[in-house]
């Protein structure tokens, strides 16, 4: 059955562009279609000819379609939503805070889609992970499967969007900033507990999260008191609440769990010298740490603050120590302007200031940018404050550690728990 309107455009398609009868059937055709500027041919043919709508574009498997061919309105998925509780419970109906949000999100600098575009790019690739590493690969093969899937989703554009930080790799009694160097051979085995740190970032906001995989049941428990504590974490955060208390929640959940491993049972630890943190713009560290254990710290959490909630377990001592080849680091953002002796310093800081600005790096970034022998300038970067390094932080060998993290976001009216998924 054909429309009135469906006759209206084949009429108008063999009427000639000149003809002046019809300016105002035309000038209505071109009002009917959105955001047209003006009424070309390809459209006319399109019109006419009723093609159905193209289908709706899928993600691949492994992840590798760009999120803005999915998300084709710009408009990306909202995280969890909690409430503010007691003296902020107002907060979620105050009409002054809801016109704060809608502020917020036409301004282009502040706009919570930043956030959300690099949260979702985060629950896709990881999701592939969880499929797709196994034992027997390599930990350079699991940092590329993920590190591939990140750059592909969130359409690495220099630092405009791209990674936030190197994955996080650390295994076993490893607890964090491990990440495979060129020439490492590790490779996972079937008793690991791994820790997947994930950093992305959109216009310098940037999503931190992490989670633990293991392959045999031995430390389910581990895993599930650590997990515990990171949502006891995300939900005592909010408003105007002091870090500390956060940080005896936190202990108190972590450590009313046991582990036994070969009839032997051990006390989960609140890893005591980690820490959550905020996150500023470009800056993964922003100034104000949640730490794991009951302490004094009368901080407050502000409005309009992002924090990464992480917490870390141990069946060690529940401390760790720097141990190992160092592989992240990253430009100190109010470093010292001090002359550099070595050419080779300069060069590798301007390479390091283009490249990542102050975002973290490691030393398969330097070598994807085609940096070569520039140990001798990065360690005299550190020497001389300007870059700083993060070795590996490990708790005693034998022990075993396990991680779980979520960015929120500290809006006017609720709290956001920006990466949450159907996972974790």
């Amino acid at each position: 059955m054909i429309s009135k309107d469906d006759k209206q455009l084949e009429q108008k398609s063999v009427i000639p562009q000149n003809h002046e009868e019809d300016d105002v059937e035309e000038d209505d055709v071109v009002d009917d279609i959105p955001g047209a500027g003006g009424y070309s041919e390809e459209t006319k043919k399109k019109k006419k000819k009723k093609k159905p709508k193209k289908k709706k574009v899928q993600q691949s498997d492994p992840p590798r379609v760009g999120l803005s061919k999915i998300f084709t309105n710009g408009i990306y998925p909202e995280g969890e939503i909690q409430p503010y509780k007691d003296d902020n419970a107002w907060r979620t109906t105050s009409e002054e805070k809801r016109y704060d949000e809608r502020m917020a999100m036409e301004d282009p600098e502040i706009t919570y889609q930043s956030i959300r575009r690099a949260a979702e790019v985060h629950r896709q690739v990881r999701q592939s992970a969880r499929k797709h590493i196994r034992p027997g690969m390599t930990m350079t093969e699991v940092a590329n499967l993920i590190e591939d899937g990140s750059r592909a989703l969130v359409e690495e554009n220099g630092l405009e969007s791209g990674i936030g930080f190197p994955t996080g790799l650390s295994l076993n009694h490893c607890a964090a900033h491990y990440t495979p160097n060129a020439g490492d051979t590790n490779v996972l085995q079937s008793g690991d507990v791994l820790k997947i740190d994930i950093g992305v970032h959109v216009k310098g906001r940037i999503v931190d999260s992490a989670f633990t995989l293991n392959f045999e049941p031995t430390y389910d428990t581990l895993i599930e008191a650590v997990k515990a504590a990171t949502d006891t974490g995300v939900r005592e955060s909010g408003i105007d609440v002091r870090l500390g208390e956060i940080g005896g929640a936190i202990q108190e959940t972590m450590e009313s769990y046991e582990v036994e491993v070969n009839g032997k049972i051990y006390p989960v630890k609140s890893i005591e010298n980690l820490s959550g943190h905020s996150i500023g713009l470009y800056q993964i560290h922003g100034g104000k740490s949640v730490q794991l254990v009951k302490n004094d710290d009368q901080t407050k959490m502000e409005e309009g603050e992002y924090f990464a909630i992480e917490t870390f377990g141990s069946t060690g001592r529940g401390r760790v120590v720097e141990s190992g080849e160092c592989s992240h680091y990253a430009k100190i953002i109010d470093a010292p302007r001090v002359p550099l002796r070595l050419t080779s310093a300069k060069s590798l800081l301007k390479s390091i200031s283009s490249n990542f600005g102050t975002l973290p790096f490691c030393r398969r970034y330097l070598d994807r940018i085609g940096e070569t022998k520039y140990l001798l300038a990065l360690n005299h970067l550190v020497q001389q404050g300007i870059v700083q390094d993060y070795p590996p932080l490990c708790d005693a060998k034998g022990s075993m550690t396990a991680q779980f993290e979520h960015t929120i976001l500290l809006r006017p009216t609720v709290k956001e728990v920006i990466s949450r998924g159907d996972d974790y």
